[in-house]
């Protein structure tokens, strides 16, 4: 719609925005140029444009904020048609890239292929594939298991081989827990021979590991989650980048505060009788109108409403 531009530009209206023809070729000249990309989780369409607002250069749908947003557990029991639709919402308000967390990739190498497909669709310009065994477990607990190696090489090649744009493949290995730290360094590397784009080494334990990962691995981008309450310390996005990683997620940090926070509300709620205690903690109705854009479709609709006038003075004239 190139007649609404003007009225657009700096605005949040996403029904007028034109998202990137090619979201993963965003990623890729970010992780070129810039030293390290901070990825807050998002869980909706509403949070992931306030990651946009606030500068950050990407944003992550992580499967544990989307399935707790859902009250469901972070046991991979998500559909395909519910990532792709969440996606697809999330894609259609920002334009900066979308990491999507497709989990264990929904089967087996074929239905890699059509999940890969589905989530390039919806405008995901990274989709990350884990290696356990489905129905798989968060990152952070125990009880996980691998698939063999050779058959996340094939969902890898399955992956790259179905994108039809310049779509990132993270890789993601759960080795660390279940094989041990030499196990995760040696599948990255059959990762890296089978196509993927990032290696994603879940649940490392200290500084130092990240550190020796990062060796056995140079000149290969690497992906850090910052998780809060697992087995992975409190490190600095400074740490991070200085360790040699490239992007570094915060998954789950916005929908465990947002949800601590509503609890809070009701409780005050109920003790009250009143929200006015809440209110200077609130976002106020005119900076989530600024947000969403709403005077852009208030001015819209205002120029419609006098073009349909002139149109129907004109036939009835």
């Amino acid at each position: 719609m190139p007649a609404y531009d003007r009225v657009v530009k700096g605005g949040m209206a996403f029904l007028y925005r034109s998202p990137p023809e090619d979201p993963g070729m965003v990623l890729r000249q970010l992780l070129r140029t810039k030293d390290i990309i901070v990825a807050p989780g998002v869980f909706n369409p509403a949070v992931a444009l306030l990651v946009e607002s606030m500068g950050f250069d990407a944003a992550y749908l992580s499967g544990a904020a989307l399935t707790g947003s859902l009250a469901m557990p972070d046991l991979g029991i998500i559909t395909l048609s519910e990532l792709a639709m969440f996606t697809r919402y999330i894609t259609r308000v920002t334009q900066i890239p979308l990491i999507v967390d497709a989990d264990t990739g929904f089967g087996e190498a074929i239905n890699v292929q059509r999940t890969v497909r589905e989530l390039e669709d919806a405008g995901a310009a990274a989709i990350q594939i884990e290696d356990q065994v489905l129905p798989k477990k968060c990152g952070h607990l125990k009880g996980k298991k691998l698939i063999p190696a050779d058959e996340m090489v094939k969902k890898i090649i399955a992956a790259v081989e179905a994108r039809r744009k310049e779509t990132v493949i993270i890789a993601r290995t759960d080795a660390r827990g279940v094989e041990g730290l030499e196990a995760a360094v040696e599948r990255a590397k059959m990762y890296v021979e089978a196509g993927a784009d990032v290696i994603f080494p879940e649940a490392l334990t200290s500084l130092e590991e990240f550190e020796y990962f990062a060796r056995q691995l140079p000149g290969v981008p690497l992906l850090a989650n910052m998780t809060e309450f697992g087995k992975t310390p409190y490190l600095t996005v400074e740490q991070f980048k200085q360790a040699g990683y490239k992007i570094v997620i915060f998954p789950v940090t916005t929908f465990r505060y947002a949800m601590g926070a509503i609890r809070e509300a009701l409780e005050v709620l109920k003790k009250e009788g009143t929200q006015k205690p809440l209110l200077d903690r609130m976002m106020t109705r005119w900076e989530f109108y600024e947000l969403i854009g709403y005077q852009v479709y208030e001015e819209i609709d205002s120029k419609i409403a006098e073009k349909a006038q002139r149109l129907l003075s004109k036939i009835k004239g």
